[in-house]
């Protein structure tokens, strides 16, 4: 028996096989969860429905996340094929890659609504619209980034919008608690995925990381969906409003410490 045996569970934000959310649906579907998918547009389909039939998954649905009607419609499909929803994944965040360069002061003002709204208040839509599907002993994830809580160059409105997010969780928790629904986090250390590359100075940032962290290594979107596979199962069962940490430890740090052999 799987962690995730006789589970539902519906995963947002598949973009190709390097996606944080394909990581996360490769883990749950190795825990005996059935798998639910849903990209974010046409140009992504081709992508993402080779990688829904290799592991047998038939729902597989575009949803625009800037639009309640699409959100809801996505829902309502999946309460109709599913029954109900026992997990539901947000791996979703969006900035125009002019704002992921340059100080943080020249953020456009749509730009920063645009951030906020496909990165952060997508969850808030998400969570509206599947609660009435989702059982007692349900759980919801999403991902953020230590940009958040910290600077990283160039991430800029980015680490707003995900410091909006991780504050969401929280809310969200505290709102779906007394039914039984957990709202978790799960801050990764960066990895290289589409959503990564349009971030000014990535590579060197990824260096970075894997000479700082505690366990001197980069992690994987593996090592990210075997994290989502916990907090979504019955282990975590009094877990909520909580961001985990996928990071080798770099959030530990404070300085980077001297290099010693070991």
């Amino acid at each position: 028996m799987g962690l995730l045996e006789g589970k539902n569970a519906l995963i947002f934000g598949l973009a190709n096989d390097r996606s944080i959310a394909w990581g996360i649906t490769q883990a749950m579907r190795a825990q005996g969860a059935r798998i639910g998918l849903s990209y974010a547009g046409e140009a992504l389909e081709r992508r993402v429905r080779p990688l829904a039939e290799s592991i047998g998954c038939t729902f597989v649905e575009e949803c625009d996340v800037s639009k309640d009607d699409a959100i809801q419609s996505v829902a309502e499909k999946a309460a109709l094929e599913f029954g109900k929803i026992d997990i539901l994944v947000h791996s979703i965040a969006f900035a125009n890659r002019d704002e992921l360069t340059g100080p943080f002061y020249n953020t456009s003002r749509a730009g920063f609504h645009l951030a906020l709204d496909i990165s952060t208040y997508s969850f808030v839509a998400l969570a509206r619209a599947f609660q009435p599907f989702m059982p007692r002993g349900s759980a919801m994830v999403c991902m953020t980034y230590h940009g958040s809580v910290k600077v990283a160059p160039h991430y800029n409105v980015m680490g707003v919008a995900k410091a909006a997010l991780e504050a969401s969780t929280r809310y969200l928790a505290y709102d779906l608690g007394p039914q039984g629904v957990r709202v978790n986090a799960i801050s990764a250390g960066p990895i290289r995925t589409l959503a990564a590359a349009g971030v000014s100075g990535f590579k060197d940032m990824l260096r970075a990381f894997a000479d700082m962290s505690p366990l001197r290594e980069n992690v994987t979107t593996q090592d990210v969906g075997n994290a989502a596979v916990f907090l979504c199962s019955d282990m975590a069962a009094h877990t909520t409003g909580e961001v985990f940490y996928v990071d080798s430890g770099y959030n530990i740090m404070g300085v980077a410490g001297p290099e010693e052999k070991v």
